[in-house]
């Protein structure tokens, strides 16, 4: 699959899918219903469109998760992370803070920091310096 390249970022096209284990040196943004059935390793920010799926783990400098994604394996990033509304993760682990957004289902949450929980979401466990809840 071609990924194309600015700078230290690259954009794979519409339509994608990735066979196996995907190791990025930079920044990766994909589009919506980009699906990757290994491991992800970014060395940046990953940014996962709408509807995507990744079928292992998520090692990340950052991460925002579009609405919709399914992921497999855990999640682990050295700074932040926002996942968007009805996302279907395993677990995440962030040095910085968590945004979850409406309807997400996660299992465990870890943060160093604090983690924003926007509306209604299902998790295991809530672990962090802080955690404050807005809406119902």
């Amino acid at each position: 699959m071609k990924v194309y390249r600015h700078g230290d970022t690259y954009i794979a096209p519409n339509g994608s899918f990735f066979d196996g284990n995907l190791k990025i040196d930079g920044n990766f943004i994909t589009p919506p219903e980009t699906h990757i059935w290994g491991n992800v390793m970014v060395a940046g920010r990953l940014e996962l469109g709408p509807g995507s799926t990744v079928g292992g783990s998520i090692e990340a400098e950052s991460i925002i998760v579009g609405h919709d994604v399914r992921i497999k394996g855990p999640i682990r990033v050295l700074e932040t992370a926002t996942v968007c509304d009805n996302a279907c993760l395993h677990s995440i682990r962030a040095g910085g803070n968590i945004i979850l957004r409406p309807g997400v289902r996660v299992g465990d949450v870890n943060s160093a920091e604090t983690i924003f929980v926007y509306g209604k979401v299902t998790s295991e466990r809530l672990f962090g310096r802080a955690v404050k809840v807005y809406g119902t």
